[in-house]
């Protein structure tokens, strides 16, 4: 006879999470500042990313955790159509090979709930970041970079975020968010860099590696009088497990950590129905050796992949200024913009690593509005652009180690379009 087990339901806010979290492992790739997203949540996004002073949504577990205790209690369910669009070639050797699939869909929960009126909880699920490229490879069936078959990576990073925040005086609250991480990769089409690897058996086309860790986001948020808050955030590296079957690949024998980041915010209530909002946020990339270690450089020097100080992509920190206007234009329509300019962490000597992961968008420019048909229920739209860039950099002929200044080119543009449902209890 089967024992009788008694299962207890989850709660409306965890089934959501638990779906977006499948969902989320999904092929993705994302608009970046780096390959982190330009901004968290429908109403961020049409605002250049700015959110750390800003307390209107339940995505303060990746924002400002300290946010939380000025959202209210709500529920923020949304999703994306994110359109990149990659190419790469040898300038002069060969044609212009753009990456395929040009559309994914993203999706992303908040929620957050008012517990007394000094503490509030909430839980958000989100990607952090992502690189996706897949090159068709020429009729010979060699692809870009010398091997066979088709061309690229795919790297996803699904986080967990459940959130606790303390208003410590009035209109002054710190928050605290752990972030449980689990990240996947896949590479393929890398066989020609077998002689430069360090584990060739673990280089490509081993196919999907899992890689978990945990990590914190801390935050402040402070009403300073009627019209201007402000907040501040930091998440320190996170140290992840390493992708075992990549370790001929990552420095450090598959480790692909995630680096450390933070921002300072403000926002000023201009008039009752306009608010200006300004984020400066920093991405630490030169912490984490697989990212931030010279490519060509680290070749050049004989260090082979996944040894310590192997090659990586050779990207350096970035800044990130987010500015965005909101206008309160009646009881029911909010309308946003927003300008997002960020540094390109690829440099020219960089490029050739880079046609798989050509993160070299600077520049974005956002759109959006809110329908709130009733007090309890909101729409949220948000459109995006961000401008094409390009980098020209050199090549190496691994067979002869012979180097070419201007042999590689790299570009993208990205356009994206959200739409996110809030109900607010």
């Amino acid at each position: 006879m089967q024992p009788h087990i008694t299962r207890r339901r989850r709660s409306a806010p965890a089934r959501l999470a638990m779906a977006l979290l499948a969902a989320g492992l999904a092929p993705a790739a994302w608009a970046t500042n780096g390959y982190f997203p330009h901004g968290f949540g429908l109403k961020a996004k049409g605002m250049g990313g700015a959110s750390i002073a800003l307390a209107q949504d339940g995505f303060a577990g990746v924002n400002n955790p300290a946010a939380a205790m000025f959202s209210g209690s709500r529920m923020d369910i949304g999703a994306e159509i994110f359109r990149p669009y990659r190419d790469a070639q040898f300038v002069g050797q060969t044609p212009v090979v753009d990456s395929g699939r040009t559309a994914f869909l993203i999706p992303e929960f908040g929620y957050s709930a008012k517990l007394s009126e000094r503490m509030a909880v909430g839980l958000t699920v989100y990607g952090n970041g992502g690189m996706n490229t897949s090159y068709a490879p020429f009729p010979n069936g060699v692809n870009l970079l010398g091997g066979q078959g088709k061309l690229g990576v795919d790297l996803m990073q699904v986080i967990v975020a459940p959130t606790l925040a303390w208003q410590v005086a009035d209109g002054h609250a710190l928050g605290v968010s752990p972030l449980l991480v689990l990240q996947r990769f896949e590479a393929y089409g890398l066989q020609a860099f077998a002689p430069q690897s360090s584990d060739p058996a673990n280089l490509t086309n081993r196919g999907k590696d899992s890689s978990t860790g945990v990590g914190v986001r801390l935050g402040y948020f402070g009403q300073l009088g009627d019209r201007v808050t402000v907040g501040a955030a930091y998440s320190p590296k996170i140290r992840m497990s390493r992708f075992d079957k990549y370790r001929g690949l990552f420095a450090q024998a598959g480790d692909f950590d995630i680096p450390a980041n933070y921002g300072v915010g403000v926002a000023l209530r201009v008039t009752p129905q306009v608010t200006v909002a300004l984020d400066v946020t920093r991405i630490r990339c030169g912490d984490v050796a697989s990212i931030a270690n010279g490519s060509l450089s680290q070749v050049m020097a004989g260090q082979p992949l996944g040894v310590a100080a192997g090659p990586g992509f050779g990207w350096k920190d970035i800044s990130v200024v987010k500015l965005g206007v909101q206008w309160q234009l009646d009881e029911r329509w909010t309308l946003r913009a927003g300008y997002n300019r960020g540094d390109n962490p690829i440099g020219a000597q960089d490029a050739m690593f880079n046609i798989l992961a050509p993160g070299v968008v600077r520049q974005h420019i956002m759109f959006g509005a809110t329908y709130a048909p009733d007090a309890h229920t909101e729409w949220t739209f948000a459109l995006w652009h961000g401008k094409r860039e390009n980098v020209v950099g050199p090549s190496v002929d691994f067979s002869s180690m012979a180097m070419n200044p201007t042999g590689t080119r790299i570009g993208m543009h990205q356009n994206g379009f959200g739409v996110q449902y809030s109900r607010k209890f």
